[in-house]
């Protein structure tokens, strides 16, 4: 079956770049000025936002109890009731999840809706599911971020999904490159 989408890219300052890989079902809809909008848009998203993951269920549950630990550690100093720090570490976990998950993030251009939100509306615009493949960001003298989602599509399905939360080289002889890029070390 043949994959229908588009690839977009964004450079900014010749030191950031972003690539999205944005499939739909037909190529009327790729090749629409909306779908291209969209795309360009998400891969700024990822450029200035650096989002590690898709969603909440890609985030690996230990580093999720790292920050809950550490919100925990901090709002015991200031000596508030159970149920307050409880509040307060819930509220600081929402806003770690929009930090570093792409659908979670505020829109660069309109920070009232969630890239989630941007997408299912430019669905429903065009009357067609999308479906963020994946994505990489890398930066000069840092490393490069690789996101793989299985199939998060916009019509609101969330299910769990495959993707690495850290830089994974590829196999050997698979004739695809990757590079983890630290400068320090060259």
């Amino acid at each position: 079956m043949q994959s229908l989408g588009r690839i977009a890219t964004y450079i900014h300052a010749g030191k950031i770049g972003a690539m999205v890989e944005v499939t739909c079902e037909s190529d009327f809809i790729a090749q629409s000025e909306v779908f291209r909008a969209l795309i360009h848009d998400v891969a700024m998203q990822i450029a200035a936002a650096h989002p590690k993951f898709f969603r909440k269920a890609n985030v690996p549950p230990e580093m999720v109890e790292q920050e809950r630990k550490k919100y925990r550690d901090e709002a015991t100093e200031i000596r508030r009731p159970a149920p307050v720090i409880e509040k307060i570490i819930e509220g600081k976990i929402a806003k770690f999840y929009e930090e570093i998950c792409l659908y979670e993030q505020p829109f660069i251009k309109d920070s009232s809706i969630s890239i989630s939100t941007l997408v299912k509306s430019k669905s429903d615009e065009l009357g067609e599911k999308f479906t963020i493949g994946r994505f990489v960001r890398f930066e000069l003298g840092g490393n490069i971020t690789v996101a793989n989602d299985s199939g998060w599509q916009s019509d609101g399905e969330d299910e769990a999904s495959v993707m690495s939360p850290r830089n994974v080289p590829p196999k050997s002889g698979s004739g695809s490159a990757a590079a983890i890029l630290d400068m320090d070390h060259e």
